[in-house]
């Protein structure tokens, strides 16, 4: 059985050596979905019977792990030393530095690398992670699965 859970957040980021625009500071409406997989709890009286996890514990580790640090910041590859040096004379700037391109893809990869082991780990082996889905527009999204 499979469960979702979807999060919105908001960043900044660019692609520095794209063809197009994107190699331009700007913006998205991040939408992350988290997809987990495993067999829904069976003991009778328990708070989650009948439940993978309860969609608000997913929501709790996407927003700890990932949401909360990249909301309203912008994610900026390692070796963007031009717009890194930018960002760090704007005080208290919420910058994100990744070792890679924030791509959907690759935020996508992150995203799932960060995520995995708290899921599949957290809960005895019971659940794992499936599928991290990243939106970098309603049209555009990147997945990766087990």
């Amino acid at each position: 059985m499979k469960i979702t859970r979807r999060l919105e957040f908001d960043s900044g980021h660019r692609i520095p050596h794209h063809a197009s625009q994107c190699r331009n500071l700007h913006g998205h409406r991040y939408t992350l979905e988290l997809t987990l997989q495993g067999e829904p709890v069976s003991a009778r009286g328990s708070a989650d019977e009948g439940m993978l996890l309860d969609f608000s514990d997913v929501k709790s580790i996407a927003k700890r792990e990932i949401v909360d640090r990249w909301d309203h910041a912008f994610l900026v590859h390692a070796d963007d030393t031009a717009v890194r040096a930018f960002l760090e004379s704007l005080p208290g700037h919420k910058t994100v530095v990744l070792p890679l391109v924030p791509t959907a893809e690759n935020l996508a990869r992150i995203a799932f690398d960060t995520l995995s082991p708290q899921i599949n780990h957290q809960y005895g082996g019971r659940l794992k992670l499936a599928r991290v889905r990243l939106y970098e527009t309603p049209n555009c999204w990147a997945d990766v699965e087990v």
